[in-house]
């Protein structure tokens, strides 16, 4: 039977919160192996994070940015955390899947959809009390909606100030602002812009983004809640923060730019780790090699360790070169090559650890921290998270 891209979705989202793959469809008897790798999921480190955004920009209110299955953690894993949280006011997104599954999860927050739609997406979403955001003329669409539901819809409108990538360009916002503003169908409840993340031209950013809204407020229109600072802004830029903040990986407790760890503006603890249990243990002798094309050769007769994680479960290929996998409390080098399934560690002079051991590839201890990761491998945090295989069980800790 072919899976549609939702129906796919929706079993990947089921399969971050169980801890198997059954809900992916793959069989009612499927059931993962003892020695599947997993994610972990810290709770408490996300409201220490939270804690953490609340106090640096003075009270502001919070937009949490949950795109692209939650940086990892899970979608709705991490959309039921914030839904706890007084600090933070809504959820964004940037799929539609994404914004279904969670109301189809039950959760209460308003949700954001940051992504593209066509007229019958933004009334699927609109129907449902997702909040599109608008930067092109979709007025007569949502007047219809507005009678349909005999309430204004509420709606972000996205301005353009020069990332050049969506959002009406700053110049030409003003006639499309108004006309919305002006509108009984639509409520305004966020005006947003985004950063360039270049600390020079974000100043200009910033610049030709006051000086838009503040005309069109002068001239009496509600633009409702404005917003433009992600995590980057949250080290570089506090002029930015505006009514509300919209970060992502600082919620999640990752540094994206080394000098902001360096910096020790915010005390950010990672809320995810990868882990598998190490699935065999051998010994080569001098000479004899491991990986493809050879890509490690043992120089004296060492230990080595398999652990069934590779690439295909997130780890990135980069790995191999720097890559450190922890052990017993013990960080050992990671050799040959990362292949899809499987990595290698060398032990050393002693088989010092066994089968069945945990393997911890980044959690939130120094020395394997993501950002650890980053600096020994150059591989991104970015795709460290996002690009953990939603089909990996993530298991909530407590508390």
């Amino acid at each position: 039977m072919e899976t549609s891209r939702r129906s796919f979705f929706k079993a990947a989202i089921g399969a971050s919160l169980l801890p198997g793959i059954k809900a992916a469809g793959i069989g009612a008897a499927a059931r993962d192996s003892d020695f599947d790798p997993w994610i972990e999921v810290y709770p408490a480190n996300i409201r220490h994070n939270v804690e953490q955004v609340s106090r640096r920009i003075a009270g502001r209110r919070i937009l949490a940015v949950i795109k692209n299955n939650g940086y990892g953690l899970g979608l709705v894993n991490v959309a039921r955390i914030f839904e706890e949280l007084p600090q933070v006011d809504a959820l964004a997104v940037v799929k539609l899947q994404e914004a279904h599954a969670l109301l189809d999860a039950g959760i209460r927050k308003p949700v954001l959809f940051m992504g593209p739609f066509n007229e019958k997406d933004l009334e699927d979403a609109v129907v449902r009390g997702i909040r599109p955001m608008i930067y092109t003329e979709a007025g007569r669409t949502l007047d219809r909606l507005s009678a349909r539901l005999r309430k204004p819809v509420p709606i972000h409108f996205c301005v353009d100030t020069g990332i050049g990538r969506v959002g009406v360009p700053y110049r030409k916002a003003a006639p499309l602002m108004r006309s919305l503003a002006q509108s009984k169908s639509v409520h305004i409840e966020g005006t947003m812009m985004t950063f360039s993340e270049d600390p020079e031209f974000d100043k200009e950013q910033l610049r030709r983004f006051r000086e838009l809204v503040s005309s069109l407020e002068s001239a009496g229109m509600r633009l409702g809640r404005k917003h433009a600072a992600s995590s980057f802004g949250l080290f570089q830029n506090p002029d930015s923060f505006l009514d509300m903040v919209r970060p992502g990986m600082a919620l999640y407790g990752i540094y994206s730019e080394p000098e902001f760890r360096r910096a020790a503006i915010l005390d950010l603890r990672p809320a995810v780790s990868l882990k598998a249990k190490v699935a065999y243990v051998k010994q080569l002798a001098q000479g004899e090699s491991a990986g493809y094309n050879r890509a490690y050769t043992a120089s004296r007769d060492v230990w080595i360790a398999t652990l069934p994680a590779g690439h295909a479960d997130g780890y990135p290929r980069a790995a191999a070169k720097g890559g450190r996998v922890r052990i017993g409390g013990t960080l050992y080098p990671v050799i040959a090559s990362v292949s899809a399934s499987h990595t290698i560690v060398e032990i050393g002079a002693d088989p010092r650890v066994k089968v069945g051991d945990v393997a911890t590839f980044f959690d939130s201890e120094e020395g394997s921290r993501p950002e650890d990761v980053n600096t020994a491998t150059g591989a991104s945090v970015y795709d460290l998270t996002m690009h953990l295989n939603p089909l990996l069980p993530r298991r909530i800790l407590k508390p």
